[in-house]
């Protein structure tokens, strides 16, 4: 088991998006391990190679009740977005201390590589939908708090100095 280390924000890697996974290959099984192993010792539902300093297309989510269901994801993106909206309050292990509700589509369908190196399209729904849009926007250099409007940014932003993260 290896938990590694969320990178603190405001370093540059969490602003520059990841590099595309050509192949599943042994490094990238042992990089969705140490995600896996990062996102339990949070605890939290997902995480992307970049908040631990991996610059891949690499995303990991698990928000069942079990635990155990980990989805590994490679270049993962949306084809599609339900127009029906879902409110959820978002943090990140990158700016602890300090969340916001998020509204995001309440369903997706993505398309990625999975742990087998195949083309997989699967439909997300609830937490597992609002986690892997989260994840993908990490992959695209982008936070959860780039979504608030400047004012709400700011202030969670002070907040965080405050709490002296």
């Amino acid at each position: 088991m290896t938990v590694r280390r969320c990178l603190p924000w405001p370093d540059k890697r969490l602003r520059t998006p990841a590099a595309p996974v050509g192949s599943i290959t042994d490094d990238i099984r042992a990089h969705w391990q140490d995600m896996i192993d990062t996102m339990e010792a949070m605890p939290g539902v997902g995480l992307g190679a970049p908040q631990i300093g991996v610059m891949l297309r690499l995303a990991v989510v698990d928000a069942s009740e079990t635990r155990g269901q980990a989805v590994r994801m490679a270049n993962p993106e949306v084809l599609h977005a339900s127009t029906q909206p879902r409110e959820h309050e978002e943090a990140s292990p990158n700016l602890p201390g300090v969340s916001a509700r998020i509204t995001r589509p309440r369903a997706v369908t993505v398309r990625f590589l999975n742990a087998e190196g195949n083309i997989e399209e699967r439909d997300f729904v609830g937490l597992w939908a609002t986690s892997v849009q989260h994840q993908i926007d990490h992959l695209n250099g982008r936070m959860y708090f780039d979504r608030l409007s400047k004012v709400k940014r700011d202030v969670l932003l002070r907040k965080a100095r405050k709490l002296g993260r």
